[in-house]
């Protein structure tokens, strides 16, 4: 059913029966590669409404883009086994929506865990990705910084008001952030909760905090360098906010040595993730794609 003039609302059952939800921009029938779009680990399809927008009517070369919500996250229904939390299950969701809306092929925009995904999905069907963007994710994650989402993944804020989640937001992240404007951290509020009773909670299952519970921080983090070496033929756009604690230097360089067609970007006053609407990653982002499709496109 319609979502708004902007995008469409799609619905589809998962593999184990869930109702899950992707939002729809643009022309179904453009003839040239669609853009898909998954976000992080708490975070939903909201977080690309500016992205999309661009891409889906704004760039030179105007683009179907698709924004998934993952299970228990966003529109799609929660799940009572919270072993069903993962990356694989989650690829395995966005595999179904891609089939159930005629989607063979396409480009990839991951964010955080998103990309993580990616990096499945390049194991499960290496043919659906036809270029990458990973948005501050890589194959090695640093610990200290997912020991910052866990952290504050269990307590986030239940505010009364709008103002007063967007203060939230501010006091808990500005130090990483000091480059958005007032606007960036009212579309932060909107993207990440949803209206409940007299006020606004987390748009997510709360359960996915207690996935990351049984973490040990002290222990190096499991690494997909295997998984991110095949994707070395698949041109790929790694960027990398300057204020990231997921996302180190370290790696961003060893996955530029691993990948001859990686191109990189770090992203001045942003952290984990940086915000894709801001300044000029619209057009970055979609000059990449268009670059990665080739002139065949050009002409379409």
């Amino acid at each position: 059913m319609p979502g708004s003039a902007e995008f469409s609302d799609f619905f589809y059952p998962s593999s184990d029966g869930l109702r899950l939800h992707a939002r729809v921009y643009g022309d179904a029938g453009a003839d040239r590669w669609p853009v898909v779009c998954l976000p992080g680990l708490s975070r939903n399809a909201r977080d690309f409404h500016g992205l999309a927008l661009y891409l889906a009517h704004r760039a030179a070369r105007p683009r179907r883009v698709v924004a998934f919500d993952y299970r228990g996250r966003g529109q799609s229904q929660h799940d009572a086994d919270i072993a069903n939390y993962t990356v694989v299950k989650e690829a395995d969701d966005v595999l179904t929506g891609l089939a159930a809306l005629g989607i063979a092929e396409a480009a990839f925009v991951g964010t955080s865990r998103g990309g993580l995904i990616v990096h499945v999905l390049g194991a499960l069907r290496s043919s659906v990705l036809k270029a990458i963007v990973l948005n501050d994710i890589g194959p090695a994650i640093e610990a200290d910084g997912l020991r910052h989402i866990a952290g504050y993944l269990g307590r986030t804020p239940r505010p009364q008001t709008r103002a007063d989640a967007i203060a939230a937001q501010k006091s808990a992240h500005g130090a990483d952030f000091p480059a958005l404007g007032e606007t960036d951290w009212a579309n932060m509020v909107d993207a990440i909760y949803r209206e409940e009773g007299a006020g606004l909670v987390p748009d997510f299952d709360p359960k996915l905090a207690e996935t990351l519970a049984g973490i040990d921080f002290s222990r190096a983090l499991p690494t997909l360098w295997p998984q991110f070496d095949a994707l070395a033929a698949i041109p790929m756009l790694a960027i990398r906010g300057a204020k990231s604690r997921l996302l180190s230097k370290a790696t961003l360089k060893e996955m530029a040595g691993r990948h001859p067609k990686l191109k990189t970007i770090t992203v001045d006053g942003q952290g984990h993730a940086p915000f894709l609407a801001i300044g000029a990653l619209p057009g970055t982002i979609a000059e990449f794609i268009d670059e990665a499709e080739g002139p065949e496109a050009a002409r379409s």
